[in-house]
């Protein structure tokens, strides 16, 4: 099993974080496991927007962006070129990844 690091920065100012992944594994699901706090409204099944990103390193690395996808990043706050949602960010294996997570409001989480 192929593993490579995801640096997380984070657009509040929190220190970056780096963790390592496993081929098959979400970015969604390494941001959860440790314990970095990462909106996920729909559970992670694509059915938000919620867990939107920005990949600053790595893009080649993830599965190509569905239309699905583009319409819920479309709603997102901010939308970019390098734009994704966490929960499709499938980790291939090849190549690290440097995440920012937006700013996200809570609402009182």
């Amino acid at each position: 099993m192929k593993v490579i690091n995801i640096s997380f920065k984070f657009a509040d100012g929190a220190p970056d974080q780096t963790h390592a992944a496993v081929e098959g594994e979400s970015v969604l699901d390494v941001a959860l496991n440790n314990n970095i706090k990462l909106q996920h409204n729909c559970g992670g099944v694509c059915g938000c927007s919620t867990c939107h990103v920005y990949v600053e390193a790595g893009m080649d690395d993830l599965p190509e962006i569905t239309d699905k996808e583009e319409d819920f990043i479309d709603r997102a706050i901010d939308p970019r070129l390098n734009s994704r949602l966490a929960c499709q960010c499938v980790v291939q294996g090849n190549e690290d990844l440097v995440i920012t997570i937006p700013e996200q409001d809570f609402l009182g989480h």
